[in-house]
């Protein structure tokens, strides 16, 4: 069956609103059949010189939303025993960098959940895949004097 495409903005950062966009698309379409993971935020920084505000905006994008919209979708893949979840992530998942360390670990945090979730969901037939990708060229918004949201790639 053949639908029509629906645009549903969504910030991935933003984790209250996630089950509702999640719900949204499950009520329009009735099922999920693969969910790709592909949201990023990304700040180059030395260590000490970023907010703990800032490492949580990281967070929140690069962990919490990818998995809260990950497990909003899946009751309804393990009830149909049938879906494919995508991560696209970073080689940084894998190894750190200097001047990396709020999205290194945020894409380490990813790696470690969705590999305990591909082999919990197994047992149902849902496919679970990381890609972790070397450097990518990105969006990045232009520094504004005195934002620290100046050095956010997304």
């Amino acid at each position: 069956q053949t639908y029509a495409p629906k645009l549903i903005l969504l910030d991935i950062s933003d984790i209250r609103c996630i089950r509702d966009v999640a719900k949204e698309i499950l009520n329009c379409y009735g099922c999920v059949d693969i969910l790709i993971n592909n949201a990023s935020m990304k700040v180059k920084g030395a260590v000490q010189s970023i907010s703990l505000e800032l490492d949580k905006k990281i967070m929140d994008a690069n962990y919490f939303g990818p998995i809260t919209l990950t497990k909003a979708i899946l009751p309804n893949m393990i009830s149909r025993r049938t879906g494919q979840i995508v991560l696209i992530n970073s080689i940084q998942g894998k190894i750190g960098i200097p001047f990396r360390a709020a999205y290194a670990a945020s894409k380490h945090a990813a790696v470690g959940f969705f590999d305990c979730l591909r082999a919990e969901m197994e047992e149902f037939d849902i496919s679970v895949s990381t890609v972790n990708p070397t450097f990518i060229c990105s969006y990045h918004r232009q520094p504004a004097p005195g934002n620290w949201e100046a050095s956010i790639w997304k």
